[in-house]
């Protein structure tokens, strides 16, 4: 509970001057309903690399668990009937640009002759038309060759993003053709768990739209939350991916089980501070002092923890004084049953 709290729950010193232990009352606050599921974290980016041209595999520079950066180079392949059909590509544009070229004379020629009327409009629109269809030849040409160079580049296979090589699926020497997978892997940056979540929870889950994920002890924020429209139906849950920021050293591998904790309502609870509350073999108490500064043992029904203070959920009304030392309180109590005793 924040000190502001802790402020407004402990009595003024002026009403328990006569005690030698502080008081604290009990009071109702709003206290955030979670409820805690399993899930399974999963990374958000995980891909496999296929092949996109045919060849054989000459070299793998990278194996499962290797580290690789962005753009690194994972796989080359044999290159060369793709480097025969580049050349063959770039002989065809030398072709298709020298036919332009001719083509452009023929058509001065006749279209200087034709403008004094020494041709007929026929052979004109025949110069015109021919060398219409050499420029298409040599557009043709020019974007084979971009095929071919981007076949070629398919040869050497690069890394997409930063990560870690989780399946290797092919051999030196081995041969592929487009499709083929060839290395697989995934980025420890941005992880997210995926929840199923009972049909009975999932209206409240969409309302709050916030949880957090539970690791050792620790709390961490989701980003946002992912909930599929539907529901399984086997087992009728729904699909919730919880986003995480990018991953500072969470300790989260994709794979793992993690607890994650839904906001699902806010409800009122009357509350005491934990250091109030007496644990006795079975018995759970605190020491109540009434209006008189009187003490009593009382045992009561708590509930969940919440940053320094309990729930009760029986046994102690709002409003009652509870003291926050127990032992001085017990000693307290037994010198005055003492004294009672002895008069």
């Amino acid at each position: 509970m924040r000190p502001a709290l802790w402020a407004m729950l402990l009595l003024p010193l002026s009403a328990q001057a006569e005690l030698p232990f502080e008081t604290a009352t009990a009071e109702r606050h709003s206290i955030i309903q979670e409820r805690i599921l399993d899930g399974r974290v999963e990374a958000v980016q995980r891909s496999t690399i296929s092949a996109q041209t045919s060849g054989r595999i000459r070299e793998i520079y990278v194996d499962v668990d290797d580290f690789v950066e962005a753009d690194e180079l994972l796989v080359r392949l044999s290159d060369t009937e793709q480097q025969a059909r580049l050349s063959q590509a770039e002989g065809d544009v030398a072709d298709a640009r020298a036919r332009l070229n001719e083509a452009r004379s023929e058509f001065e020629r006749i279209e200087d002759v034709f403008e004094r009327g020494a041709v007929s409009r026929s052979e004109f629109d025949r110069a015109e038309a021919g060398l219409a269809s050499a420029r298409a030849r040599l557009r043709s040409a020019e974007g084979r060759v971009e095929e071919a160079r981007e076949q070629l580049g398919y040869t050497e296979v690069y890394a997409p993003y930063s990560g870690i090589v989780t399946e290797r699926h092919v051999e030196v020497g081995e041969s592929v053709s487009p499709g083929s997978p060839l290395v697989s892997g995934i980025s420890l940056d941005q992880l997210r768990v995926t929840v199923d979540v009972p049909q009975r929870l999932i209206h409240r889950v969409r309302e709050q739209r916030t949880a957090e994920v539970l690791l050792n002890g620790d709390r961490v924020m989701a980003e946002s939350l992912t909930i599929f429209p539907y529901a399984d139906p086997a087992s009728s849950t729904f699909r919730v991916r919880v986003n995480l920021q990018e991953q500072q050293d969470l300790g989260l591998f994709p794979g793992m089980f993690a607890k994650t904790a839904f906001v699902v309502d806010d409800v009122e609870r009357l509350l005491v501070p934990t250091e109030a509350v007496v644990y006795r073999s079975e018995v759970v108490a605190v020491y109540v002092v009434d209006d008189d500064d009187r003490v009593s043992f009382r045992q009561v029904r708590v509930g969940r923890q919440h940053d320094g203070m309990i729930e009760i959920h029986g046994g102690l009304m709002e409003g009652e004084r509870v003291a926050l030392d127990p032992i001085h309180a017990q000693i307290w109590l037994k010198e005055h049953q003492q004294v009672s005793a002895d008069e």
